[in-house]
């Protein structure tokens, strides 16, 4: 009877097992078949070399923490073999309890090191952890940095908060805390199974033959689980994509009553986040219940045949009571890492789903580079080499220059123009037609795709990005402005800026006035994004900001657009002081602010229609001319 019953639960456990395999090998393939086009379908062995060079960086405290848990390891596989000592002196037909002292003593001393040790891989994790984490963030940031403006065009502002927070926290966590559970199970796997084939291998066997049923267990479900994970991933950065827009959007939403619109839609993405999220959970938390049960279905079988040999010694095998109880305790010690090794690769899956998306923040190629010739000579953003920065002179000059943000649909074809040192030239025309593109090449935040722009007669591929944008003032139509103090903003381009200095270029700027008003002058906080400052006074703070660093090429797009017409008539005072013996170039639909430029350029479908002074174009009568008297009569 005994033995029909274990038959017929062999063989439920067999189809069960059977059952199970199918069951994932199935939805494997349906996995395949759905992410045939993704670039990432199983773990990237490349992905994972990339960030453990991360995680070396820091050798002092990864070897500590190794040793650390090598030793914890030692320690727990010894106490089950002290222990069945202490069965075999203390309980057999003849105790020894004279030994009673020396086996407390071994049990203090392992108390002492335990205490020890894992003091050691707690510190050095949580140092491994903290630095992984500011690793990453300084290499992403850094790369965003050097990525040119057409990254930003085309990248959502919570895709990459996303990356900077959430995801290298959940990377770094994993890196440290998780290497301890895979070093720790691995090394107490092997040293169990070298202690029991020691000591029996042939009850060994049992434990051996179980191990890669439930590696392959968790192998099959390690691609359900990651793509689990990977979708959660990216409902993350949308709902964190979705916060950005609607902080920075909160006015308009206000002002258009869309609350209820937006409440409902972010409503539906975090509800979408949740359920991905539940899906995420169900998979991973099959696997260690599976895991747990053939893991006890090992420890039946080793208690269950070790058993019989004591009760009945068969083959000439005989098993003592210490023995069995050792290879119980191994049992469930080897066990136990697998199972934390199969959790572990469960929280890999979702870590290696932070690590493709930083990785591929990090190693984002740059469209826009300074070549190797050149950094040797000027140096990188990060190192300029500003002894061999050469004076920029401000001639500058469009040569045969074609380009498109998409090649195939360009702005500008074969565009020519030359503006000598000193000239003031203003763009003008309607929007789309090629205005702003213009400035983003002069500025180099995007290159030609064809054909030249030199400074000073060279071409400016020649010179770093650096040297160009040190010597550029740009100065934007919507101000931005940093949290922090009113001198800290001015002195933003100029850190080593003295109190004079950045007090001068107030007074340049028509901003010293307004600013001694207020409750703190100078040392006034003002909010993120200057949120206390009216708008005229935000725009004057950027021109204090632009003539304190006292750049050679001068750019003002739509400067004055958004601001009253008192503060207009102050900063175009300002302007005109400003651009005397500097190159600027200024983008205006307001005509009344460029008429004592140099030089004004009409700007239709990426081509000069007209070019000439204010006067000379309203002689002609032609396009500025009636855009000149349109403005005038309203």
């Amino acid at each position: 009877m005994y033995n029909a019953i274990v038959i017929i639960g062999a063989i439920f456990l067999a189809l069960a097992f059977v059952s199970l395999y199918v069951y994932l090998i199935n939805q494997n393939v349906k996995l395949n078949k759905k992410n045939k086009d993704e670039k990432y379908q199983k773990i990237n062995a490349s992905i994972w070399k990339k960030i453990f060079k991360v995680v070396f960086k820091d050798k002092k405290h990864f070897i500590g923490m190794a040793l650390s848990i090598g030793v914890v390891a030692l320690l727990d596989v010894l106490t089950p073999f002290i222990n069945s000592k202490v069965v075999e002196v203390f309980f057999s037909d003849n105790p020894n309890f004279d030994l009673k002292w020396v086996y407390i003593g071994i049990y203090l001393l392992f108390a002492a090191l335990y205490m020890v040790f894992i003091y050691f891989f707690i510190y050095n994790a949580g140092r491994i952890e903290a630095f992984v984490a500011y690793e990453l963030r300084k290499e992403a940031f850094e790369k965003l940095q050097e990525l040119p403006f057409s990254y930003y065009d085309k990248t959502k502002a919570g895709w990459i908060m996303s990356r900077l927070t959430s995801d290298s926290r959940k990377l770094s966590e994993i890196l440290s805390w998780g290497f301890v559970d895979l070093a720790w199970g691995l090394l107490t796997m092997f040293s169990v199974l070298v202690m029991i084939y020691i000591t029996n291998f042939k009850l060994a066997l049992i434990i051996t033959v179980l191990t890669p049923i439930m590696f392959s267990i968790a192998l099959l479900f390690r691609k359900l689980i990651l793509d689990a994970y990977r979708s959660v991933r990216k409902t993350n950065s949308k709902i964190t994509s979705a916060f950005d827009q609607n902080i920075e959007g909160a006015k308009t939403t206000k002002t258009l009553v869309i609350e209820e619109k937006m409440a409902h839609e972010f409503d539906d993405l975090a509800y979408d986040m949740k359920k991905q999220s539940i899906h995420a959970v169900y998979r991973s938390s099959f696997l260690w219940p599976i895991i747990l049960v053939i893991g006890y279905i090992g420890v039946a079988f080793t208690l269950g045949i070790g058993s019989s040999f004591i009760l009945s010694p068969k083959a000439g095998l005989v098993i003592s009571i210490p023995v069995l109880y050792l290879f119980i305790n191994y049992t469930t010690l080897f066990f136990d890492p697998i199972m934390m090794i199969s959790h572990l690769i469960a929280n890999i899956q979702q870590a290696e789903a932070a690590a493709e998306r930083i990785i591929e923040l990090i190693e984002t190629p740059l469209e826009i580079e300074d070549s190797k010739e050149v950094k040797e000579i000027y140096g990188t953003f990060r190192e300029p080499k500003r002894e061999n920065f050469v004076d920029l002179i401000g001639d500058v000059e469009f040569k045969n220059v074609t380009f498109g943000y998409n090649e195939k649909e360009p702005i500008l074809k074969n565009f020519n123009l030359h503006i000598k040192a000193g000239q003031s030239v203003a763009l003008v025309g309607k929007t789309g037609n090629g205005k702003s593109t213009i400035i983003n090449l002069l500025c180099r935040f995007y290159e030609p795709n064809e054909g030249e722009i030199l400074i000073d007669g060279v071409d400016y591929r020649q010179r770093s990005q650096t040297w160009l944008h040190t010597n550029l003032g740009y100065v934007l139509q919507d101000p931005h402005l940093f949290d922090g103090t009113v001198k800290e903003n001015i002195a933003y381009g100029k850190k080593d800026a003295t109190m004079e200095e950045i007090i001068e270029a107030a007074k340049k700027a028509q901003a010293d006035e307004f600013i001694q008003k207020l409750e703190n002058g100078y040392d006034t906080q003002i909010g993120e994004d200057g949120s206390k400052l009216s708008q005229g006074e935000k725009q004057l703070l950027c021109f204090a900001r632009t003539i304190l660093i006292n750049p050679k090429i001068l750019i003002l797009d739509e400067a004055t657009s958004s601001i009253d017409t008192s503060t207009e008539v102050k900063i175009q005072e300002v302007t005109n002081n400003f651009m005397k013996g500097r190159t600027t170039f200024i983008v205006a639909h307001r005509l009344s602010t460029i008429v004592s430029c140099d030089l004004i350029l009409v700007i239709m479908d990426g081509e000069i229609k007209e070019s000439g002074s204010h006067e000379e174009l309203l002689k002609k009568e032609g396009i500025y001319y009636n855009l000149y008297k349109t403005q005038f009569e309203d």
